[in-house]
């Protein structure tokens, strides 16, 4: 039984898939997927112990700290374990890294991008994560990481207009805006900021599908996405965890 782990900015996310329900170049099916915050950590240990796991694949991008609380857990619940801990590299499960120094990649974003080309086979990909940060990356029809984006997410956006400006008010990101000229000033925070996230994700698609000179699809994810996709003026298809879904695909390329 394979536990999945993404352990990002913001909270921790694990899964375990059905191994025998899953097929090709679809998400998998998912026995048990939940996440807990940084400050529950220690409640992952009883989560996990009724589980007979056998391997364990974790993508960190969370620090040391979180690093070493995660090794520690694993450590007592599953002591005859070795975790894989996910670095970026040069070639993995099927994806080639032209980033300039491959390694420093974020894992998150190598799974990400490992998952997306597993989904998307021979499809040229715009792959926006929309946590607290935003990362838009593209990937070719022929499974090469070319390079990406990186902007502060939807809610740190926000949250940093509304700390650093006197007189505005903290608001969340999950206010709704119905038209881009807001006649209000929470409003018109969610507005600059939902529009300056999907700002980027289209000029990704567009300068992407002008450099391939054919079609790309679009995927989005992460915590911000459903407040983004509606104002997108494209398809984009919604793809819930694909860090985790990219653990997977690597568990199943190297299957010892």
């Amino acid at each position: 039984m394979l536990l999945l782990i993404d352990a990002g900015n913001t909270r921790i996310k694990w899964g375990i898939p059905r191994l025998t329900t899953a097929s090709t170049n679809v998400v998998p099916e998912w026995q048990e997927i939940d996440s807990v915050t940084h400050a529950e950590i220690t409640a992952l240990a009883e989560c996990w112990k009724q589980y007979p796991v056998t391997r364990v694949l974790i993508s960190n991008v969370a620090g040391d700290g979180v690093k070493a609380q995660l090794s520690a857990i694993l450590a007592r619940t599953f002591p005859a374990l070795q975790a894989y801990w996910l670095t970026s590299q040069a070639e993995l499960a099927g994806l080639q890294n032209h980033y300039r120094h491959s390694q420093q990649l974020g894992c998150d974003r190598f799974a990400s991008a490992i998952a997306a080309h597993y989904l998307y086979p021979q499809h040229n990909l715009i792959v926006a994560t929309c946590g607290t940060a935003t990362t838009i990356d593209a990937i070719s029809a022929n499974g090469v990481f070319t390079g990406g984006m990186i902007l502060p997410g939807l809610k740190l956006m926000a949250e940093s207009l509304a700390r650093n400006t006197a007189q505005l008010p903290q608001v969340a990101e999950s206010i709704s805006v119905h038209q881009p000229f807001a006649d209000n000033t929470d409003q018109a925070i969610v507005s600059g900021c939902i529009h300056a996230q999907t700002g980027a994700i289209t000029f990704a698609y567009q300068a992407f599908a002008a450099e391939q000179k054919t079609a790309v699809t679009c995927l989005i994810s992460g915590g911000a996405a459903p407040y983004l996709t509606p104002h997108l003026g494209f398809d984009c298809q919604h793809i819930p965890n694909l860090v985790l879904t990219g653990l997977y695909v690597v568990a199943q390329s190297n299957p010892n």
